[in-house]
């Protein structure tokens, strides 16, 4: 009994011994795994972080107000952090440049290719969260062999028929985080086109409308030129009849032929600008400039928006598409960091691999040629000649150089919006100095109507007083467009409001193909 409890004894130690190692290295295993998926839970590089908005409230100094002098009846005030309104086009009042605009929304080509590129990195996005599934390919192959056994020693040989297929599984472990980060990368690339959509949607928008009023400007400047060259025909007519009156002298007639031959000249300029305008907007709403004639707008028909938003600059770099696309730059070049710095690190693999190989079709499913192998795989990177480390500092300069463009693409914007603020403020001076002086020519147009028919002055003076009226015209038409393109220039500088119409963001970007796919 001694020797048998001895012997129990001894080989309770034994499997004593042979149990606590397998307990350690099973706690070795599960610290391992553990390691492995708080790894697995992370990503290398750095974690996106959003650019700080600018540290300013105003665009211009406190020095300078912002003040528009009413003109005619007509006032503009500047609202400030005032939200901009979609379709800000609509505050002009115009049903036919509502029209135009909706038109060359829906046909525009740069729209649409924008629209395009959209889908496109949305798709590759997509295709890149393809990393993240297991990759599973089916293999097989039907050959016809004949195999020598000479080289064995034996004269012996066959010819067969050999039937191979096979489907091999694989998963990359994204320990570190490189996969992760270039999908990253590419939802900032889906976002960019996001954002160069909107760009697009904004611009078209400003040039419709800038475009609408150029045209109607230039036909408003033709109509009183054409008004001015008759006057100045009269005033020869007249001139020529008292010269051969014995009146006035020849020379008199000379001045007056080169005065209108030199109006005439600028009449040929402005034709040829409103045949470009009305070539542009035909390419902008989609269709060639030969195919049809768009509705002509007066400048009349327009209508002064009055009050004017002025969002603050804090707002304005979360709403202007231009710098959300530099912003989304930024963000693919801090992923870029990540995936380049997981280069440094090592990559693993699972895989497994299961076939079966048969001299024809009937043994198929038989088990003696099945074959199979698991097995797990790890490559560590050891000397590339320092091009992985480099590639890594490459990224972090790329990172820079993006947030360096970002800073300088919010700065200009706000430049821009500055620019425009006092451009108005400088329009309303302009209109209302031109204004005067229309009114003032008008005036002095009906002093001559009334002393000519008193018999005090001839027709020459009245023709020579309404040349000036309508000079005096031809300048307060070109300040009154300018300060209609400066108020649309306004809208687009601000954003545009597109973020508050849903339902028009939507179908620019097109609700089917702008998804959040997830895996």
């Amino acid at each position: 009994m001694q020797c048998n409890w001895n012997d129990q004894s001894k080989r309770g130690v034994v499997s004593r011994q042979r149990i606590f190692p397998l307990r350690r290295k099973s706690i070795a295993l599960g610290f391992c795994a553990t390691m492995l998926l708080a790894l697995a839970g992370c990503a290398v590089g750095p974690d996106f972080v959003r650019p700080d908005p600018p540290a300013v409230d105003r665009y211009v100094p406190e020095e300078q107000t912002l003040i528009i002098v009413p003109v005619n009846g007509q006032a503009q005030h500047f609202a400030l952090d005032a939200e901009v309104v979609a379709n800000w086009w609509r505050l002009f009042k115009s049903p036919k440049l509502d029209a135009l605009v909706q038109e060359a929304i829906s046909h525009n080509q740069s729209l649409q290719a924008a629209q395009a590129s959209l889908q496109r990195s949305q798709e590759n996005l997509r295709a890149g969260y393809g990393i993240f599934y297991p990759q599973v390919d089916l293999a097989a192959g039907l050959s016809r062999q004949r195999f020598s056994a000479a080289r064995f020693g034996s004269p012996a040989s066959s010819i067969f028929n050999l039937l191979t297929m096979s489907t091999t599984v694989s998963y990359a472990l994204d320990v570190f985080g490189g996969q992760r980060r270039a999908v990253e990368g590419l939802g900032a690339q889906r976002d960019f086109q996001h954002y160069t959509v909107l760009a697009a949607y904004l611009t078209l928008s400003g040039n419709i409308v800038n475009t609408v009023i150029a045209r109607a400007a230039y036909a408003a400047q033709i109509a009183a030129t054409r008004q001015l060259i008759e006057i100045q025909q009269e005033q020869i007519a007249i001139a020529e009849t008292q010269v051969q009156a014995g009146i006035v002298v020849y020379a008199s007639v000379v001045d007056l032929k080169a005065k209108l031959a030199a109006l005439q000249a600028t009449l040929a300029p402005l034709e040829q600008k409103l045949s470009q305008t009305e070539h542009l907007l035909s390419t902008l709403t989609g269709h060639a400039p030969g195919e049809r004639m768009l509705a002509q707008v007066d400048l009349d028909e327009i209508t002064l928006p009055a009050d004017l938003p002025v969002s603050l600059p804090s707002k304005l770099v979360r709403q202007r598409p231009d710098i959300l696309a530099a912003e989304a730059t930024v963000h693919e070049n801090s992923a870029n960091i990540g995936v380049a710095t997981a280069e440094l690190l090592p990559s693993f693999t699972l895989s497994g691999t299961y076939g079966q190989n048969t001299r024809n079709l009937a043994d198929v499913f038989m088990s003696s040629g099945n074959f199979w192998s698991v097995g797990a795989n790890i490559v560590a990177p050891l000397f590339h000649g320092g091009t992985s480390w480099l590639h890594r500092k490459a990224a972090i300069a790329a990172y820079q150089q993006s947030l360096a463009n970002y800073k300088q693409t919010a700065l200009d914007a706000l430049a821009q919006v500055a620019d425009i603020l006092l451009a108005l403020e400088h329009d309303a001076e302009a209109l209302r100095s031109y204004a005067q002086q229309l009114d003032l020519t008008q005036e002095s147009m009906r002093l001559a109507q009334t002393n000519y028919q008193a018999g005090l002055v001839n027709y020459s003076y009245i023709l020579s007083i309404q040349s000036q009226f309508f000079q005096a015209k031809l300048a307060y038409l070109q300040v009154q467009a300018q300060r209609l393109q400066d108020t649309a220039a306004l809208f687009v500088a601000l954003g545009g409001g597109w973020w508050n119409d849903g339902k028009q963001e939507e179908s620019l970007l097109k609700p089917e193909v702008f998804v959040n796919f997830r895996p």
